[in-house]
């Protein structure tokens, strides 16, 4: 792979916080799997590419949507999740990756689904606690999370809480699935 293609990309199609969130990430996730028995270099590609369309106007995102993708109608709640799928689209079109776990860990890195892999948890979880942009308190009680028996799903229920109550405090729509993955953890954790 051509990280410099992509990194070079990256700059000229991303505002500089979101560069900077995106280099984070993409360490954050080498990180993770390292600890999860994963591969970091597929999780680094990953992280580099997750927001690769985060900067595209609304109306791109919902130009190459509708043009080239299937997209549910929930996901279509919240115009902030629009870049994923959109992303997963770049990455395999302009950047040839065609690995289906990192397209689907990009492609899910926001809204999450049931039955996310390890991997697709952990690039999810590193786009909520990486270093560079993300608070550090928040992170810290990430990781501290990832640390116990069953971590990656606790950190994810943490996520999913402090999402659903962001989401009803800036009044906003919550999609289905959302709920869905929120009652999903709860059951895995409580038995």
């Amino acid at each position: 792979m051509d990280y410099t293609k992509i990194l070079d990309w990256l700059k000229n199609n991303l505002n500089e916080e979101r560069y900077l969130h995106t280099l984070g990430t993409a360490e954050c996730a080498k990180e993770l799997a390292g600890k999860y028995g994963l591969d970091r270099e597929k999780a680094y590609l990953a992280g580099l590419l997750h927001d690769c369309a985060k900067c595209f106007s609304n109306g791109k995102l919902l130009d190459i949507i509708h043009k080239n993708l299937h997209v549910e109608e929930c996901e279509m709640l919240n115009y902030k999740t629009l870049h994923a799928p959109v992303s997963a689209f770049i990455a395999e079109k302009e950047f040839n990756v065609t690995d289906k776990e990192i397209l689907s860990a990009i492609r899910w890195h926001t809204l999450g689904k049931l039955d996310m892999s390890d991997f697709e948890k952990i690039v999810f979880l590193a786009d909520k606690i990486e270093p560079n942009t993300r608070d550090k308190e928040y992170s810290e009680q990430i990781r501290i999370l990832l640390n116990e028996t069953n971590g990656l799903n606790k950190a994810l229920l943490r996520c999913y809480k402090e999402t659903i109550k962001s989401l009803v405090k800036r009044d906003l729509k919550i999609c289905i699935l959302t709920i869905e993955i929120y009652n999903k953890l709860q059951d895995i954790l409580q038995n």
